[in-house]
């Protein structure tokens, strides 16, 4: 439990927050220790951003009362909420990647050298000692004067934290910290905050993944529907039932995928390379099988499914489709040969997120419903409820936004427009990032069920489970090269993750 348990640093007492037509949340409350890491876990849409986003100072209309070392405050604006010690770590950082660490951690608070008049002279010297101070008393091994965009994700993250800190922040809201990290820096990042509590630091922690919450966590609070659920001490709890929590029902265990006849080989890789990227991938893929490719952030495993689809050209290699030579020089010529990508971010390439429902599920389908450049709509609603139907989308009317839709529902999007062309080798890139527990089973169905049809398909995923549970053969990727394989069955968590480490197991 936390150094400084029971002593109670925050309460958000009755929060209320209505949108036109929705109450986002409703008479919610939540308290936060001083030195402790309490996880906010919930469904997309449960409620959990917008609470934080009150806290924050973002969202400033809203009923309840929000106290902190006892005392009541309203924030105005977020500038209030830094100044008070509540600092938020969003899941896209907030960082200038041109400027450096440095001038990151400063920014709108540089030290000054000197004035002249109406100007302010900015003290570089000063800013790159003082941050290294910060860095070196946070443990940070990263360099004061180099620029952001150079860094890891990892240590952009550690950036933001800094930031934070030197902000004399009490509180940080973490909101999935880890969704964009490799193992190893999401090891790293769990210290951290392991040490930031040591220091009497409170850390709110918001992540889908319910193993890294009972990692992380001193209590779990559980939002569904825009109402708070219960709070549970996670020394006293079990995952199974946060899961139920989270669900309002209980889950089925495991991912559960029957074993089916493979048909014939649908598609051949042979010695794929991409200059400095990877280099003489060899793949295979049968009807009926899911292929699964494990490998740390930058092992190469997002560019050889972008070079596959078109969407990058490869240095060199063959690609075959039903044992005949292909090549493909965009997603329009792999498109043709029935081979679709679901992209790791689905937002910003796989969706058009202020089109409706109806038209991003048949954006593939152009061509098919257009007569003389004309797009016949009754046509294109047919399919696209067909779509919602057969792949339980849940959303009010054809005409959604798909912004507006939950991370679950906007992932079947994006499946379902190429189910909708009758795709038959689906490259899935992360296919359950960002996505609640109950959504996830949701996709493994849909996932399994594809292949049952008899479709082809590779899944890359940093998921383990995921890939024990639903491939059928699992290659691992390091350093641009495939440098292990394994039959389903024959692999655990342990084996797997010291593969992609490229650790050897004893």
């Amino acid at each position: 439990m936390s150094v400084l348990a029971n002593e109670v640093l925050l309460e958000m007492r009755n929060i209320t927050k209505d949108f036109p037509g929705v109450r986002a949340l409703d008479n919610v409350s939540f308290t936060l220790q001083k030195g402790e890491a309490h996880a906010l876990v919930g469904e997309n849409g449960a409620g959990k951003t917008t609470l934080m986003l009150i806290l924050g100072g973002v969202h400033t209309d809203y009923q309840g009362q929000i106290f902190l070392n006892k005392r009541l405050l309203k924030f105005s604006n977020p500038r209030e909420a830094i100044t008070q010690g509540i600092g938020m770590i969003y899941q896209e950082l907030d960082l200038a990647p041109e400027f450096s660490v440095g001038e990151n951690i400063f920014l709108g608070y540089e030290p000054t050298v000197r004035k002249l008049g109406i100007f302010r002279f900015m003290s570089r010297r000063r800013i790159f000692a003082e941050t290294e101070k910060i860095l070196d008393g946070l443990g940070f091994n990263i360099p004061a004067q180099a620029k952001v965009g150079s860094l890891s994700v990892g240590d952009q993250q550690l950036s933001q934290i800094a930031k934070a800190i030197r902000l004399s922040a009490k509180v940080l809201v973490m909101d999935e910290p880890t969704a964009r990290l490799a193992y190893h820096e999401a090891e790293t990042l769990f210290r951290n905050i392991a040490a930031l509590k040591q220091r009497g630091i409170s850390i709110i922690y918001i992540s889908h993944h319910m193993e890294e919450i009972l990692r992380v966590a001193d209590r779990v609070t559980v939002l569904r529907d825009g109402r708070d659920v219960g709070t549970v001490e996670r020394r006293s709890t079990s995952l199974p039932e946060i899961i139920r929590m989270v669900v309002g029902r209980k889950l089925a265990d495991g991912i559960n995928r029957p074993e089916i006849t493979k048909g014939a080989e649908v598609l051949s890789v042979e010695g794929l390379s991409k200059t400095g990227i990877f280099e003489n991938v060899h793949l295979r893929l049968r009807e009926g099988e899911i292929l699964g490719i494990g490998g740390l952030v930058g092992s190469g495993r997002t560019e050889v499914a972008r070079c596959i689809f078109g969407a990058d050209k490869p240095t060199s290699g063959k690609i075959h489709v039903r044992g005949r030579p292909v090549e493909i020089t965009s997603p329009l010529d792999a498109i043709k040969e029935g081979i679709v990508l679901v992209p790791e971010d689905r937002k910003s390439q796989g969706l058009i997120l202020d089109h409706t429902v109806c038209a991003n599920l048949s954006l593939a389908l152009l061509r098919l419903i257009c007569k003389l450049q004309f797009i016949k709509f009754r046509q294109r609603e047919k399919i696209a409820k067909e779509m919602i139907r057969a792949l339980a989308i849940r959303t009010p009317s054809l005409q959604q936004q798909v912004k507006l839709l939950s991370g679950g529902n906007q992932q079947k999007v994006a499946i379902g427009k190429w189910i909708s062309i009758k795709a038959k080798i689906f490259v899935l890139d992360q296919p359950t990032r960002g996505i609640d527990v109950g959504s996830k089973q949701e996709i493994y169905r849909l996932i399994a069920g594809l292949a049952q049809r008899g479709s082809a398909i590779i899944l890359i995923s940093d998921e383990l489970p995921e890939l024990i549970g639903l491939a059928d053969r699992i290659m691992v990727m390091r350093n641009g090269q495939i440098t292990g394989e394994f039959a389903r069955g024959e692999v655990n968590r342990e084996k797997l993750l010291a593969a992609i480490l490229g650790h050897r197991m004893r």
